[in-house]
């Protein structure tokens, strides 16, 4: 009998097969094009969920099929297929049943929408792809995926294409992706130089590291280059600007991208590629402080935004540099990992909450908003237990997540990094804190004709609600399931870990006692920063102006070259094509003139060749 891992291929094919059915059927099915995607993806998470839980039992073996040879060049075979461990089951489950809540969810969100079944097809594309990253059995084969990842967020965060804005973030997204995936690229064409056998699947990887096969500095390169890569899907700094303005995409959109699928794929990578890392400490101090800066950096800009989907895709910059952080500091992907696992669940929670508020009172700007608890429980409900869990407060799903990182930096001794990220927890329950009091217990702002939102959109809170608040123990200082099942080592003694929990979730309640003070019980002013620094609060406010400097130093000079090179183009390169086309046309026309069949021209030219005749044999006589 097959198991469910021999079959895992469906799991993307599911949603592949009703993209293709909604592009070539969409407009006869506007009805029945929200159904197809759901199905499919429902479909792709049971079968998941399957494979998952086979996975569950006592040392359950790798499953590999690449027996499909895809390109032969000598002697160079280059396979495609899948492979199937714990850490893929993992993200299995994960992507796909974060895409069919977002597919539910979407069905009332989009509704009415006039392209609503090409957004389920772009949406079964995406998924498609980010299922295809997950079991790809080699890293060329997981590069194809990763570009067709980038295609669907183009196509899906400029969806609503008549926007200017949505146009110019999805062109910013594709473009800034383009250069973290060309990292990737180098370090993919470095492995296929070095490895003698030519081989990119992941168990020859692992064979040429533990062989030694790689000179020190490759390894070094090739990890740096894979992080770039990562860098520019997980938005971390300097390739984060694009992840914000992501948001002028539809909010299910949001909620996909900035949750389970793409940005995850960096972390993914990264701990896909994880023996890489492991073989160089340069490279592993990279993915730390790099994680380290993203999550401080983004946390203080989201104190000062003022969009709700703006906040929390800071939020999520924050939360992969967290998870960046993890792996760069850990000796497994256990602690990073299952943030990421976490962090899925209780951020898509938190976007499809701010999309019930945004169906529900047409704004996005949380100073416009007010009083929203009276009148979207569900909503309420649900979106503080996703507050609570981001926020890192026991017993929910990100306390247990977060703290598991936070020990990785206390118990390795990296003072800097710990303090980093219990300053970063700080930010976090305070930003977090300050848009759930403005939005849902603030004095009523323009929101009196609010609702509760169809219970298509308001059971996918309810269903995320339940994960945010419960998938965090299985891994906790008591219980290390989730880690030994995960990497297949068991997890040490946490010494330590009681002082840790204390400390960060003091960080979590002082970042939230002080927005209820500025925000609701408003015994703290809130022009404590802006009063006495008011240029500070600006600096945060416009994100460092790193948009702007990059447009100082980057596009405009790029620009300024493009301008330069289009005169170049316009005045040399095309005069001398008009220039020959001119001369070629004159040519043609004298000799039109000539050759007009009158014998009085054609003797006036033989005269003329005769004496020019003459004149050369003359000339070259007294020479």
């Amino acid at each position: 009998m097959e198991s469910y891992s021999q079959i895992a291929w469906l799991i993307p094919l599911f949603p592949l097969v009703a993209f293709l059915v909604l592009m070539a059927f969409g407009r006869q099915w506007r009805e029945l094009g929200p159904y197809v995607g759901i199905i499919a993806t429902l479909a792709s998470f049971i079968l998941s969920l399957l494979v998952w839980i086979e996975r569950l039992g006592d040392k359950a073996d790798n499953y590999t099929w690449n027996a499909l040879e895809w390109l032969k060049v000598g002697d160079v075979s280059i396979r495609m297929g899948f492979e199937i461990n714990n850490l893929n089951a993992l993200m299995l489950v994960i992507v796909s049943l974060v895409s069919l809540l977002v597919n539910v969810y979407s069905k009332g969100y989009m509704h009415g929408d006039d392209r609503i079944t090409v957004f389920f097809g772009y949406v079964s594309l995406f998924t498609f792809a980010m299922l295809g990253v997950v079991i790809s059995e080699n890293l060329l084969e997981l590069y194809i995926f990763w570009e067709l990842v980038g295609l669907g967020s183009f196509l899906l965060i400029g969806f609503w294409y008549h926007k200017p804005e949505a146009r110019a973030a999805a062109k910013k997204a594709f473009i800034m992706t383009r250069i973290g995936d060309l990292g990737l690229l180098i370090a993919i064409l470095l492995l296929f130089w070095y490895i003698p056998s030519h081989s990119l699947d992941f168990t020859s990887i692992h064979n040429a590291l533990s062989e030694q096969l790689i000179p020190d500095h490759i390894v070094t390169w090739v990890a740096i280059l894979i992080f770039i890569g990562a860098i520019g899907k997980s938005g971390q700094f300097p390739l984060h600007t694009w992840l914000p303005d992501a948001m002028e995409g539809p909010t299910p959109i949001s909620a996909l991208i900035h949750a389970a699928t793409m940005v995850a794929a960096g972390v993914y990578l990264v701990a896909r590629t994880f023996d890489i890392f492991q073989a160089s400490a340069v490279a592993m101090d990279v993915v730390a402080y790099v994680g380290a800066f993203t999550a401080i950096l983004a946390a203080t800009i989201g104190v000062a935004q003022n969009d709700i989907k703006r906040i929390l895709a800071y939020s999520t910059v924050s939360q992969l540099g967290y998870m960046m952080l993890a792996l760069g500091i850990s000796s497994t992907i256990t602690a990073g990992m299952f943030h990421l696992f976490t962090h899925a669940f209780f951020k898509a929670l938190l976007f499809l909450g701010a999309g019930s508020i945004i169906h529900a009172v047409h704004t996005q700007n949380i100073h416009e908003m007010g009083g929203l608890a009276k009148k979207m429980k569900i909503t309420t409900w649900t979106f503080a237990i996703g507050t609570l869990a981001l926020s890192g407060i026991p017993p929910f799903s990100g306390f247990w997540s977060k703290d598991a990182i936070l020990y990785e930096a206390y118990h390795g001794e990296h003072w800097g990094l710990f303090a980093i990220g219990l300053i970063a927890a700080f930010f976090t329950a305070f930003y977090m804190a300050r848009l759930f009091f403005l939005v849902f217990l603030g004095k009523p702002r323009g929101t009196s004709e609010a609702h509760e939102s169809p219970s298509v959109m308001t059971v996918p809170l309810v269903i995320l609600a339940i994960l945010a608040l419960g998938a965090g123990f299985v891994q906790t200082p008591f219980n290390g399931w989730f880690g030994e099942w995960l990497t297949g080592t068991e997890t040490a003694e946490h010494e330590g870990a009681g002082l840790v929990m204390i400390v960060s979730t003091i960080a979590g309640l002082l970042g939230i006692y002080l927005g209820y003070m500025m925000y609701l019980n408003n015994r703290i002013s809130r022009e404590i920063i802006s009063g006495p620094a008011p240029w500070l609060h600006k600096l945060v406010q416009n994100k460092y102006y790193l948009d702007e400097l990059y447009s100082a130093i980057i596009v405009k000079p790029l620009k300024a070259l493009g301008s330069m090179l289009i005169l170049f183009d316009e005045f040399i390169v095309d005069g001398i094509v008009r220039l020959s086309a001119a001369a070629v046309g004159g040519v043609g026309k004298v000799g039109s003139r000539v050759q007009n069949g009158q014998v009085q021209t054609y003797g006036l030219l033989t005269l003329l060749g005769l004496l020019i005749l003459a004149l050369a044999l003359v000339g070259r006589r007294f020479i």
